[in-house]
């Protein structure tokens, strides 16, 4: 039996580390074109809120074609989780998921604070207005993005081809709604990496929650 450990145990951690791998990938390119472009309108004034939002949808649509058969394309903790919960991932790779999509954060924040030093906006999720209004929009707009997972990545009923534009207009059209009022995170990796290079982490109780 120990001499089949190797065999059994070796593809296992070489399959996890392949899975985070891509995990890692789309949720570095969230970051970086997501809050790229909210650093690029800063700088240029080019984008508008509009093109911010779409930028959110795409990389997230073309993520989801890229990665979805390696990793399952979480990008997020709540997807990570919410898809343990109900039997849908293994408990033991969650950790591994959570922390290579933050650590994707960072390092996408870091590249891009290398590349526009100038920028005055990073796209740090900050409320608008009051903590309570932030989390109740937060929670709705998080329900709804999970609801089209669900519905599209997990149902069999559904037509798997369409999830990754379903996921992708989900984000951009929830970006569209909240993005001025919390800031339509519904990611507390996405809502990390600007929080730690902005100096400023008093509102990621709100985005984990």
């Amino acid at each position: 039996m120990s001499d089949s450990t190797p065999v059994i145990v070796g593809p296992t951690i070489s399959r996890l580390m392949g899975k985070v791998g891509a995990e890692m990938i789309g949720t570095f390119a969230l970051l970086f074109v997501g809050c790229g472009a909210i650093m690029v309108d800063s700088i240029t004034g080019s984008l508008s809120h509009i093109g911010v939002s779409m930028a959110f949808g795409l990389v997230i649509t073309v993520m989801v074609y890229a990665t979805g058969h390696i990793s399952g394309a979480h990008f997020n903790p709540a997807v990570t989780i919410a898809f343990a919960s109900v039997g849908r991932f293994p408990w033991r790779e969650v950790p591994s998921y959570i922390a290579g999509q933050c650590c994707a954060a960072v390092a996408a924040m870091t590249s891009l604070r290398m590349i526009f030093p100038e920028a005055k906006a990073l796209g740090a999720t900050v409320p608008a207005s009051g903590d309570v209004q932030a989390l109740v929009l937060e929670f709705v707009l998080t329900f709804f993005l999970m609801f089209v997972i669900t519905a599209v990545a997990t149902d069999s009923r559904a037509e798997g081809q369409m999830a990754g534009v379903a996921i992708g207009g989900t984000v951009a059209v929830a970006a569209l709604i909240g993005g001025p009022i919390s800031g339509a995170s519904m990611n507390p990796a996405r809502s990390l990496g600007p929080a730690i290079f902005a100096g400023d982490l008093g509102y990621m109780w709100l985005y984990t929650l």
